[in-house]
């Protein structure tokens, strides 16, 4: 019997059976980062929630049959902002180029490091200004949107004029809580306070491309035109659908995913672009967003001295006096249900690892193994992953589930219950460690002796005392905890 899969969509603001459009064809969108500086820890829950996701996905619909585009933004004030500052010498593109690149790599091995699979897709927003401009001439077109000042804006309240799905569908607010949340320049070319920018023009010192809709020069798009382009060129016009499509159901995908704080302006004006110069009434069926993140009880941010990035988690000792394993961090992450708002702390991290500690006893050395209809049927409600990780405690303690099948719903998950082979030459130095750490000990030298035990957790290594039963002397073992 296939599985049922629920899953709450913010667009209606209820828990839905999910039925794909096309079960050959699944189809998801996630919005990616702006590749400027290092991502912090916040930028990693969608990454890591909707990774779960993906494989949810795969294995109730097969993995040729699902496609996840997750796109990365390189044009964007910061990334030109950051180009600047880092490399004054170089001309500008080629110094954007050098930032984009080299966070973009750094982007990519953080969150491989967390465990993420790659999506099937990541566009880049530079490669797709071809689309953009194309949906842009569509909507001046349509008269949903006006060149102003070498400007191009999207009118929602020509949208609301219009026959046909209405500004404000996803957000929910009022009129004033929008304009107040929207974020967007007071200019006088502007017919009315909401419209935001589809195009403006580049100085003569920014990056540029030329425009549309027979504005002259060069120009660049809006953050939001990027997405409807991307996720139109990577999931519609491959499946027969896009601007030269005239069958709204072809102009629709899946599942559209981010985080809270995009659901409005960002996801809203997606929705406004798409809808309108699509013809359809949706961009995507469901729309999800996971919950905010704080740090030790407070909102991440660097005047409060709690910012913290996925890199410095995983390779210094910013964050709890040490360094953190991707899959410490990622089971701390989908403890707590996706749609909550999550505390990140210390204390939440060593309950990850302890948890992993006594699931890698269970698992041992056992080879792949299946994954239980009952494991799939926790996650497939509304992915609830603490309600798995709950489940997978009491298999462990009730021992009831082979230990082969108990390592596939963590791999379900995207954790790798795996230890880490350790090489014969570093055997040798934890064994000389924890002999000149006893000496330290027997010396009563403790903070020499607690030098040693950090140094070899920096590695990896955990350190375990006790006592010889039958003599009483001290003895300590170790094991890998990462």
């Amino acid at each position: 019997m296939p599985h049922q899969l629920s899953l709450y969509n913010t667009l209606t603001r209820t828990k839905e059976i999910f039925v794909p459009i096309d079960r050959q064809n699944v189809r998801m969108y996630v919005c990616g980062p702006t590749v400027y500086d290092y991502a912090h820890i916040g930028n990693a829950r969608p990454v890591i929630v909707f990774d779960v996701l993906y494989r949810l996905l795969r294995h109730i619909y097969g993995e040729s049959h699902v496609t996840y585009v997750r796109n990365i933004t390189d044009v964007d004030d910061k990334i030109n902002a950051r180009a600047a500052q880092d490399f004054p010498d170089l001309p500008l593109n080629e110094a954007i180029r050098k930032v984009t690149e080299t966070t973009n790599r750094q982007f990519q091995a953080d969150v491989a490091a967390l465990g993420n699979l790659q999506p099937s897709d990541q566009p880049r927003a530079t490669e797709y200004i071809d689309e953009m401009v194309a949906m842009i001439d569509r909507l001046v077109e349509r008269e949903i949107a006006y060149v102003a000042d070498g400007h191009v804006l999207f009118s929602p309240s020509a949208m609301n004029a219009a026959k046909g799905p209405r500004y404000g569908m996803l957000a929910r607010r009022s009129a004033d809580d929008m304009l107040a949340g929207a974020r967007v320049d007071v200019a006088s070319y502007k017919r009315d306070e909401m419209d935001f920018v589809l195009w403006k023009p580049s100085k003569k010192d920014e990056p540029g491309w030329p425009s549309p809709a027979g504005i002259e020069g060069l120009g660049r798009p809006g953050w939001h035109i990027e997405c409807s382009a991307m996720a139109m060129a990577k999931l519609l016009d491959p499946f027969g659908g896009g601007l030269h499509c005239d069958d709204p159901v072809k102009n629709i995908f899946d599942i559209h995913a981010g985080g809270i704080d995009l659901v409005f302006p960002h996801h809203e004006n997606e929705i406004a672009q798409s809808c309108c110069a699509l013809g359809t009434d949706r961009m995507a069926n469901v729309w999800m967003h996971n919950g905010f993140l704080q740090v030790e009880g407070q909102k991440m941010a660097k005047s409060v001295g709690n910012f913290v990035t996925i890199h410095e988690l995983l390779e210094t000792t910013v964050f709890g006096d040490r360094k953190w394993p991707g899959e410490v961090l990622r089971l701390a992450m989908l403890m707590t249900s996706y749609r909550e708002p999550i505390d990140f702390s210390v204390r939440k991290l060593e309950e990850a690892e302890n948890i992993l500690v006594k699931a890698r006893e269970y698992a041992g050395d056992a080879g792949a193994g299946v994954i239980p209809d009952e494991a799939i049927d926790i996650l497939s409600d509304d992915l609830a992953t603490p309600g798995l990780i709950n489940w997978l405690a009491s298999i462990r303690k009730s021992r009831v589930l082979d230990p082969a099948d108990y390592r596939a719903v963590f791999g379900l998950l995207g954790i790798d219950l795996s230890v880490e082979a350790i090489s014969m030459e570093l055997e040798n130095e934890i064994e000389v460690k924890i002999r000149n750490r006893l000496s330290l000990l027997a010396a009563k030298s403790f903070i020499e002796a607690d030098y040693i035990r950090d140094e070899l957790l920096e590695k990896g290594i955990q350190l375990k005392d006790g006592k010889d039963p039958a003599t009483g002397e001290r003895i300590t073992t170790w094991e890998v905890r990462r």
